[in-house]
């Protein structure tokens, strides 16, 4: 009896498991037919990659759940700042104080996003997620726009960051196609 018990709850959850995979991939798919900025292959990446979004039951819960990813991304991108305004090893600090608040103001953006999702006001969210979308490449430019222009530490790290944060973008507003 115990075993067909256990049966079932592992038929049960590798439904789910499979049902998650689905509407990553489906959503993804979607989402990149609507913005050719957005990589269905790294969409669908950094979604399987997170365990939230492996729970997912709905375009909503994958909001949700890209949305803390890209939260998560920005705060470690603002540690690195941290890091390096504190070890002293970068030859201008102007920039990396700019970045910094940058990555302070898209993080408060996307926590704030997240409520008004909750609130179901799609425009909104989609508004302040662009605020936070703007940071990585804002950032990049305090460092090539300058008298002298330095190479930004960051660069790769804020490639990834446009991308995670294009994620929840194109989700909340196929939400509000609804």
């Amino acid at each position: 009896m115990k075993f067909l018990l256990y049966l079932v709850m592992f038929f049960l959850l590798l439904n789910c498991f499979a049902t998650a995979q689905s509407l990553i991939r489906d959503s993804c798919k979607k989402a990149t037919a609507k913005d050719p900025k957005l990589k269905y292959d790294f969409c669908v990446k950094s979604l399987e990659e997170n365990p939230q979004s492996k729970t997912a039951k709905s375009l909503e819960g994958l909001v949700f759940a890209s949305t803390k990813n890209a939260v998560s991304k920005t705060t470690s991108l603002k540690g690195m700042v941290d890091k390096i305004l504190k070890d002293d090893k970068y030859e201008v600090e102007r920039p990396l104080r700019d970045c910094l608040e940058l990555y302070t103001e898209a993080i408060d953006s996307l926590n704030q996003s997240l409520d008004t999702v909750k609130s179901r006001d799609y425009k909104t969210a989609t508004m302040l997620m662009s605020a936070a979308m703007d940071a990585p490449g804002t950032c990049e430019t305090r460092f090539t726009k300058r008298k002298k222009a330095v190479k930004s530490p960051f660069t790769k790290e804020n490639d990834v960051l446009f991308h995670m944060v294009l994620i929840p973008i194109a989700f909340t507003n196929m939400l509000d196609m609804k």
